[in-house]
Formats: structure tokens, sequence, C-alpha cells
């Protein structure tokens, strides 16, 4: 129905289009009104009823009559609505029946006002003082909007298996097996057919490759990345994966004494030695490990806490997957509900600090989003196969019809599992299914998977490091500016003058125009600096409760009270626990240290 319903709207005849009108059309119009209805006009200044003040006020060589006449000349009275005959009575019948002929005089009398307004003189404004007169009291703080790229963190799109600046995949085939194993120092290098920056990285590597022996761990691996990924301006998004392929041992052989016969997935050798057993049909290959079993609750639970106490909270660890079971640790695998619960819970119970990103539409996700709701503790969510809209090829169901992660999956499971509301406090995670080339190559209608993006207020956005076609990278840029947070400072009202030690009010307009929060602790603060001496202020309002759309705050803060008589600058900042400014908003103006200059202050 929507379908057709668009198609309706496209086929809908615009309405009858007029030719723009002429200054002189215009005047010519004006005139008209003037002498066929004088009573209405008498009103008025002598010469704004006269034809030669219209044409200087409405002269092309006035700059400031161009969006008057860009009204004007579309006026439905002189154009849709204008009498056949110039007579009052026609004139009259144009006005009478909205609002009556007062308006007349109003809509000459506005448009002169625009098109002859001369701005008052102003002082040069040498300094911020001289901006305002010497009874002003106060200050509004208006910068000027910034559209471009802005390196904030935590949001945006996501590098896979590779770092900042480095190639893409040559190809459009991706793997989820090969995490990074050599790693970048240096990350300036713009990202070539990509989203040229980008603050996070998304790895992940097979359990195997990362337990390799029995509790001797490869954090040479992790340390690895975390390092590449501070060094190259990201944080990084991890996942370790039960198993990601199936393997034939006479092709692979095993250090296993004892495993499954002749084929299984890639878990540890040294896990089957322990005696886990195993099903002998799995989802995708035979012989997968029984992930009901207690041996598989106790080992890969071992690895899991053995992670967490060396890498939660780590400030270049943006968030660990809640992996647990199956291939690549989407599905669940072959757990029951009861199992999912308990290795879910091992995760919820270890990592304290990390933020945790449940796997959409398993049992797993359902229980973590009941903890959630029931504790308030924050904890997002993941989803594979962003941008599905296959079709199919049955002779039995329309290809447009046909079942797909878009419609089928994603509504349902989100309502299913709870996570209606998830967003606004723990970030949304989406991975393409296929990458945004094999989008193209099928076909798939860009603008309406990007549009489904926002709607489900994803924070960030995985595309598995391959090309973006140029058909589409536009669009692409654009949608990854706008997923997340994105903070603009519409306004600040500050005191003109203050006193060291003293209290003042400040108020902020601000707006998220982007589609979700920010969901770190981080403080907005406003910085004081004289000379070399900087002084900074944070304030009690909770920046994560700023949701897409406007938010308001009045604040009352101490002034420095070690500050001196005279000018201080004020700069205002978005800084984590050591005051540090983490966070940029769209202004279009420098930075001075990562702060945001806004004014100057006079200390009294």
């Amino acid at each position: 129905m929507a379908g057709s319903k668009r198609t309706r709207a496209a086929k809908t005849k615009a309405s009858k289009k007029h030719e723009l009108l002429t200054t002189k059309q215009v005047v010519d119009a004006i005139m008209q009104v003037i002498e066929a209805l004088p009573e209405q006009v008498k009103g008025l200044p002598p010469e704004l009823r006269t034809r030669t003040h219209w044409q200087k006020a409405l002269a092309p060589t006035n700059k400031r009559a161009e969006p008057v006449m860009d009204v004007l000349r579309e006026l439905p009275a002189f154009t849709n609505h204008a009498p056949k005959k110039s007579t009052a009575a026609e004139w009259t019948k144009v006005f009478e029946k909205h609002m009556g002929l007062y308006q007349i005089a109003q809509t000459l009398r506005e448009a002169n006002h625009v098109a002859t307004f001369k701005p008052v003189k102003r002082r040069i404004v040498s300094h911020w003082r001289d901006a305002f007169g010497p009874k002003e009291y106060v200050q509004r703080v208006r910068p000027q909007e910034s559209f471009g790229y802005l390196p904030n963190p935590h949001r945006g799109t996501t590098t896979f298996q590779r770092f900042q600046g480095e190639d893409t995949y040559p190809s459009f085939i991706t793997s989820d097996t090969y995490g990074p194993l050599t790693y970048p120092t240096d990350g300036s290098r713009a990202n070539v057919k990509f989203v040229p920056r980008t603050t996070l990285t998304y790895c992940r590597w097979p359990w195997a490759w990362l337990e390799p022996e029995k509790g001797k761990f490869r954090w040479d691996i992790v340390d690895g990345t975390l390092a590449a990924a501070r060094a190259c301006g990201q944080t990084a998004q991890l996942r370790f994966q039960p198993y990601t392929i199936p393997i034939k041992y006479a092709e692979r052989p095993t250090k296993a004494k004892r495993h499954p016969p002749e084929a299984s997935v890639d878990l540890p050798d040294w896990y089957w030695d322990t005696g886990a057993p195993w099903i002998t049909e799995g989802t995708y290959a035979k012989h997968e490990p029984d992930s009901n079993d207690p041996l598989y609750l106790k080992h890969f639970g071992d690895f899991i806490r053995a992670f967490a106490k060396r890498y939660d909270g780590h400030p270049d660890l943006e968030s660990i997957d809640v992996s647990y079971a199956g291939f690549w640790g989407e599905s669940g695998g072959n757990t029951t509900d009861e199992t999912a619960q308990k290795l879910a819970d091992i995760y919820l119970a270890h990592f304290k600090k990390t933020t945790l990103l449940s796997m959409l539409g398993t049992a797993g996700c359902v229980h973590a989003a009941k903890i959630s709701n029931a504790t308030g503790r924050p904890i997002g969510w993941r989803a594979d196969c962003f941008g599905d809209l296959r079709q199919g090829n049955s002779p039995d169901v329309p290809a447009r019809l046909s079942w797909n992660h878009t419609y089928d999956a994603y509504p349902k499971e989100i309502s299913d599992n709870g996570l209606k509301d998830a967003w606004k406090t723990a970030p949304v995670t989406m991975e393409t299914c296929g990458n945004v080339a094999t989008w193209v190559m099928h076909g798939y209608d860009v603008d309406r998977i990007i549009e489904e993006g926002y709607c489900y207020h994803m924070s960030v956005f995985m595309p598995k490091n391959v090309f973006f076609p140029e058909k589409v990278l536009e669009k692409l840029l654009a949608f990854d500016l706008k997923i997340g947070y994105r903070f603009e400072l519409r306004q600040a009202l500050l005191p003109i003058q203050a006193k060291a030690g003293g209290k003042i009010t400040v108020e902020f307009f601000t707006a998220n125009v982007g589609v979700a929060p920010i969901y770190r602790p981080y403080k907005l603060a406003l910085r004081f600096l004289q000379g070399k001496k900087a002084r900074v202020v944070t304030f009690d309002q909770d920046i994560r409760t700023w949701l897409p759309g406007h938010n308001f705050f009045r604040e009352t803060i101490a002034v420095p009270k070690d500050l001196e008589r005279g000018d201080v600058k004020v700069a205002v900042g978005i800084v984590d626990e050591t005051e540090t400014p983490r966070v940029w908003f769209a202004i279009d103006e420098p930075l001075d240290a990562g702060w945001h200059p806004l004014t100057g202050m006079e200390v009294v």
C-alpha cells in the first residue's frame, strides 16, 4: 500500500504555475490597489501612495528589496487571486473575504519597512565589550553552525578488521575470521573510497586464536589492537567468536587427541580433549559443540572472565559483544534459553565498566533486556544484516514480498526483545548485510536503508570496510554525520560582568541534530582563561539526557575565586574526568586546545 500511495502522489499534477511578476508589474499592481481603494490607504504616509516611491523602494539596485520582491512577485492578490478588471469592486472581492480590507495598508506598510530598512549605526567592535552598551548586563552568544565532519568519539562509521587510513578490502568479499595481527602506528591518512575519517574500529577473532592453549592467552593480539586504535584516533569494538568456519581434518589436521570424526568447526584444539561433546548436525556444519554442556559453559566462560579481568574499563575499548555460542557468536547456536541466560550472565557479571552489546534476536538479548529494564543498567544491542532488502525468486511469492531482515526481523525482534527504548540509554550498532558494494550490485534502495537506520537510532554503522561505490558515497557521508549524536550550540546566555568567587547563572540552548544521545558521562564545562592561567568549571547538567531535538537548561555556577580583575576569556567544552575536551559542538570556528571560544567576561 505504501508503494502505491507513493506512486499516486508522484502522478498527482502540480497546481498551475504562474509566471513570476517583474518589478514593473508589482509596482503597477500596488498602484492599482491604491487608486482603486483610496479610503483603505489614506492612513499611510503620502509618499507610500506614489509610484515614484515604490519604483525606488523595489528597484533591483536596492539589495534589501530582493527578499521583498521574492514575496510580492508571487503574492496571490497580484497573481492567482488578481481581478480581471482593476475596479474598486473587484479589488474589494480579492481582500474582503479573508480578514477584510484593513490588510491592504498593513501589507504595504510591512513591505515598505523591510525594503527601506536602515540598520542603526553601531560602534566599531575592537574588543568583545564594545558590542554591548554600558547598561547591558547579559550577553547572548550564537555560534556559527558547522556542517562538516566532527572527530567525535563513540559514534559514526567503523573500520572493520582494519584501522583508520588502512586500505579497504580489495573486493567486496570480507572475513569475520581474520582479525588484525599487524598494527599501524599512525592514522593520519584519509580512508579511500570510504568515510574519510572514523573514530571507531571493529575487530573480532575466533576463540582459538585468543586461547590456543587452555589458560594461555594471546593478549598481545588484543593489546596490539587497542594500541593501534589509540594511535589512529579510534576506540575498538571487539567480539570473541566461539567458532567461525567449518573444517575438515583431512585438510586441516588437529592437535586434539580426541575430536569429532572427519569434520567440525574451528574451536580450540584443546577443547575437545576436555571430553566436551558435540552434536551430529549443526546449523552450518557437522559436529558443532554442544553449547549446553557444562564443559562449554565452564571453558568459554573462563575465557570471558579472563578477558574481562584484564580489559574491563580499558579506555581504548569501546564495547564488547555479548557473543556466547554458535557460528560467529551471532545466533546463540544450539543453546537453550536457560544456557543462553547463564552465558550472558557471565558477561553481565564481569564487565562492570565497558559497554556491552547484546545480539538482537537471541535468547541472551531477551535476558539482557530484562536485566536492563529491571535494574536500569544500560545495555546496548547489535544487529547483523542491516540493509537487507533481498527479493526472492519463487514462483509462489512475489519477489518484492519475500522475507528479509528489514521488514520481517528487526521491527519484530526489537519489540519482542524488549528493546524499543533501549537506544535512549545505550548504543545501537548495525552491521551490514553483505556490504554497501553488494547493496549497489543487487539494486537495493539505499535511501530506504538510510531512512531505516535513522529509525533504529543507530550510533554505529559497521559496513565491513568495503569500498563505497561512487553513486552512493555522498549519501553515506551524510549518513555518517547524522547517526549517533551531533550537538549544536544554538545560544548561550552569559553575564557581561562577574565577581571572582561569586555565582553566575548561565542558560544553554542546544540541539542534538543526530538520531541518538551520547552515552558517556562526560561533562559540559566552561573554561575561564586569563593569560596562561586556565580554570575549568563543570555543570551538573547530564548531557546523556540530550535526546534528538532541542535541549534547554539553566544552571548557577561558581566563578573561580582566584581570577583577577579585568578580562577573562570564556570557552565551552565537553570534557572527561580529567577535564580534557572529548566532544565537539558543530561550531564553525577554530578550536583553542580543544575548547570552543565563546566570548569575554569582566571580572569585577
